[in-house]
This record gives C-alpha cells, structure tokens and sequence, in this order.
C-alpha cells in the first residue's frame, strides 16, 4: 500500500553542471549518421533465433568509444540506447554513460555523455523529453534531455534512498511517474522498493507506493506471501496498466495494480527455465503484430533485432542476464521459453512497432 513518507529534494539547473558537461563532450567523439557495425563485425554464432523468428545485430559498441548497453527506448522518430561504458553503479569510478539516438535501421544520428552510470532510459510520452536515470546503486541523479540535440535540460540530484541505494528504471503511467529503488541494503527488505516521483519547481518529492515487504498474491498458486524484495530493477507496464518490476536476483516478477490508490493491489511470479529458478533484467509487452525486439547484450558489447512473422499483441518477452537468451514468458506460471540464445548477459529490451 502507499506510504505517507515522503522524500523532498532539490534539484540543480543544468548551468551549474556546464563545465562537466563540457568536458564529459571529451568522451563522445563527433558523429554523422552512419551505420554502426564494423565491417568485421558479423552476427556472433553463438547467438541463434529459434524458428519462426530471426535474429541480427543492430548495433555494437566502439572499442574506445562506448560499450556495455543497457537501456533502450524510442519515440515515432528514432531509438535511444545508454551505453554504461562499464562504469561503477554508484558512479564512483567517474566514468560518463553515452547516450546514443539512432534511426530506426541503427545509423546514429546524435550522441551525447552524462554525468553517471545509466541504467534507466524512457521517453516522456507527455513532453517527448528523454528521461535518463543515472547510478543504480547510490547517489542516483536524474538528466532530462531534449529528444532532438540529447542537450541537457533540466538536471535533479536524486541521492540514495531510505533503502539503501539508488534508482534503477522509469515508468510513465497515467499521468504519474515511478522509479524503482534499487541496491536495497536491507535484508528483510521494509523501504520502499517503488516510489512516485513529483517534480515541483527545482525540486521533487518522492513518495513511496510499494514497499519491500508488501503483501501479494502469488499468481502461480493463488497463495498469499510476503515479499522480500532485495533487488528491484527494471519496470515497465503491461496492456491492463498494471506496473511490472523485476525483482532480479529474487527471479521474480511483482505486478502493481492501481498504483498509489486506496485499492493498489500486488501480485507476484516465480521465474523458472527448464524446471529451473533463474533471473531476467527486463521484459517487454509487444504492442503490435508487427514490429521488432530490441535486446541489449551488455556483456557482448552488442544490441540486437529479434523479429516474427507475427507477434502476439500482449504476451510478454524477458531478457536473461544470467541465462542469454530472451524468451517468451507465461505470466500465468513464470515459465520462459527461450526464442533466442547466446548472448553473453542480456538486459533491456524494447519493442518497436511500425513506424
């Protein structure tokens, strides 16, 4: 159930951050639209599809430009992916995320360095503003960019949370926005595992709507439990609206409905492959029967299209990070099928109706 806590902040206007990000342009070389893929470069044999669906590459990291994607989010226009370049979670080590738009055949078309290790990237579906969520782990800040230079418009220092650690992912829902709250340092885990972000001003407030303890359904059995949640992650929606998190090392889904209303109600899932316990970083809903999946291999350096002849509006897909492969995923149960396999760790995913 929601919380009356509530967290306030301040947050700093881009001119104070114009040095650093004047510098932080050091790192992000010049760039026309140009395909990605190196000439070399050839679809790994590792990767492979199962029938009836394909599988290329999208796009690839730059050996001294960037690597380890993450994120992927697009609008009617053009993808936006954030490449970590391996830096610290927390952003200790210094080292700039790089945010990259693309057309949608993968030539870049815009760049930019950030202050911070991204994992988090949405677009506004309100303003069109590219929201960029930076250091999972502890001192999180939040950069708002505008979807045609990547220039920075509004930036908020977010902090670590009550729970120990910093903000992971986005989700834009009926008006409201939500962050997950990730790295928690409590085991049992009672702080706020999701909150609603309200920016008022230059400043924000963050309210709790599901906390790490909260009671659910599981979907699978029908049982009521008590969730522990100690590593929320990634967060998306489904076709009912309903928040979906993915508590990773826990290998488990936890759906929100009615988000912060006096009847939020909370369900859970167990993921298995193969009879198996195992984990994913993120899942998608297709939208559309036709289109295209995006899945980001972040330990390969590589991003990759995965396509059908026909995909089920609704059914859900998840990327493993543990496993490789994405599959197709049976809310109902938590059983995965995977559609595609060998990929070093996989992470965000996206799916991209017709443009």
């Amino acid at each position: 159930m929601k919380s009356n806590l509530v967290i306030h902040g301040p947050s700093h206007l881009v001119r104070l951050l114009s040095i650093s990000a004047g510098l932080l342009l050091l790192f992000a070389p010049a760039v026309s639209a140009q395909r990605t893929l190196s000439a070399s470069h050839a679809l790994s044999p590792a990767v492979q599809a199962q029938p009836p669906y394909n599988v290329s590459l999208f796009t690839e990291g730059v050996p001294g430009g960037y690597s380890a994607p993450d994120s992927i989010t697009f609008n009617s226009s053009a993808i936006y992916i954030g490449w970590g370049n391996n830096g610290e979670p927390g952003g200790g080590n210094a080292i700039p995320s790089t945010i990259i738009k693309y057309d949608f055949h993968g030539n870049i078309l815009e760049q930019t360095a950030i202050l911070g290790h991204n994992d988090g990237l949405k677009v506004n579906p309100q303003t069109g503003d590219v929201w960029a969520l930076q250091n999972e782990d502890g001192n999180a800040n939040l950069q708002i960019l505008d979807p045609q230079t990547l220039a920075i418009k509004k930036f908020y220092y977010i902090g670590t949370g009550p729970h120990g650690g910093g903000y992971d992912d986005i989700v834009f829902l009926n008006g409201n926005v939500y962050f997950s709250c990730s790295n928690p340092l409590h085991n049992p885990n009672n702080e706020p595992a999701i909150v609603q972000f309200t920016a008022s001003g230059n400043g924000f407030t963050l309210t709790p709507i599901l906390m790490g303890n909260a009671s659910a359904i599981d979907i699978a059995t029908g049982q009521q439990v008590t969730l522990n949640l100690q590593d929320p992650d990634s967060m998306t929606y489904n076709f009912g609206g309903d928040i979906v998190l993915d508590s990773q090392a826990d290998g488990e889904l936890v759906m929100v409905r009615n988000p912060g209303t006096g009847n939020q109600s909370v369900y859970r899932v167990l993921l298995t492959d193969n009879g198996n316990s195992t984990t994913i970083d993120d899942t998608i809903f297709p939208t559309a029967s036709r289109g295209f999946m995006l899945v980001a291999d972040t330990g390969g350096d590589a991003v990759y299209e995965i396509t059908a002849p026909y995909l089920q509006p609704g059914s859900a897909y998840s990327a493993s990070d543990t496993q490789g492969f994405v599959g197709r995923l049976e809310v109902e149960t938590g059983v995965l099928t995977p559609i595609m396999t060998g990929m070093v760790s996989g992470h965000g995913m996206a799916f991209i109706p017709p443009q």
